[in-house]
């Protein structure tokens, strides 16, 4: 399903939980408190602008009694999205903030990857996965980076660990190419990366990628994701605490200029591995 006809049906998702929650007589907070969110998450639903969690869509069916269609609905969407079902929604998001963080501790961030980089990465965890199936991840990851050339572009910082930069996904030539698109980034002033040097040690997340994001008309929110499973943050405590960690984690990383002078480093040590191989 194209982008825009997947939102159209959010939208049309949201319209009739606004029809069936005023049927039943529910303000948006009396809705959000007994499906435990807020009922300015209730209004966001609502316009199609965020998309519940299945369990608060199950929640949402159970209270107004509407027999599964909100989650039989929230199914249908999904599966139709490229993406996993946990990652959907950060991508919609993404696409629409205003600002965006993002702490790599092991693999280039998604919306830096070259094609060859990430069909290294996509091929690595599916090793039997078809043609087709490896094309359409490769394709549909590529295809997120369309943001940052827009002239709406979010401003963009990534805070790199330095094992990102070290491991030869793909072989020394792709590696090469990965840097060399992520200094190039760097130099059009489309992204802002700093790199945590290995003799950092312990760090102030040291359980997974983080992502940040802040939009003009919504809340902050943020992201972490390991292997198999990732989790938006919406508690605003909580977004709080992981941009605290964000934070301690941009401190400690290498200024910019030093960032830019590691990256280009290793992509010349890979590019003259290549050249001997």
């Amino acid at each position: 399903m194209a982008k825009g006809r997947q939102q159209d049906a959010w939208v049309f998702f949201g319209e009739v939980l606004k029809e069936r929650r005023e049927a039943a007589g529910l303000t948006q907070g009396e809705l959000g408190a007994r499906v435990f969110v807020s009922g300015a998450y209730i209004g966001l639903f609502e316009q199609g602008i965020r998309k519940p969690q299945l369990d608060v869509a199950s929640r949402i069916d159970e209270v107004l009694q509407t027999g599964g269609i909100f989650e039989r609905t929230w199914r249908q969407l999904i599966n139709k999205s490229p993406y996993a079902s946990y990652f959907t929604e950060v991508a919609e998001l993404e696409a629409v903030a205003t600002k965006l963080c993002e702490f790599a501790p092991t693999v280039v961030p998604g919306l830096m990857q070259t094609a060859e980089y990430a069909r290294a990465v996509t091929i690595a965890a599916n090793p039997f996965a078809t043609e087709e199936y490896v094309e359409e991840k490769v394709t549909s990851r590529v295809k997120r980076a369309v943001i940052l050339k827009g002239a709406t572009r979010p401003e963009y910082w990534v805070t790199l660990h330095e094992n990102a930069l070290r491991a030869p996904v793909g072989g020394p030539e792709v590696m090469a190419g990965q840097l060399e698109h992520i200094a190039g980034l760097i130099r059009q002033r489309w992204v802002l990366v700093t790199v945590l040097p290995r003799t950092t040690g312990a760090h102030a997340f040291m359980t997974g990628s983080l992502k940040l994001m802040e939009f003009l008309d919504q809340p902050p929110t943020g992201y972490t994701e390991t292997e198999f499973s990732g989790t938006l943050l919406d508690d605003p405590a909580v977004v709080k605490e992981a941009q605290r960690a964000y934070d301690l984690l941009r401190v400690a990383a290498l200024s910019p200029e030093a960032s830019l002078a590691l990256i280009e480093s290793a992509a010349e040590d890979f590019r003259r591995c290549a050249r001997t191989t």
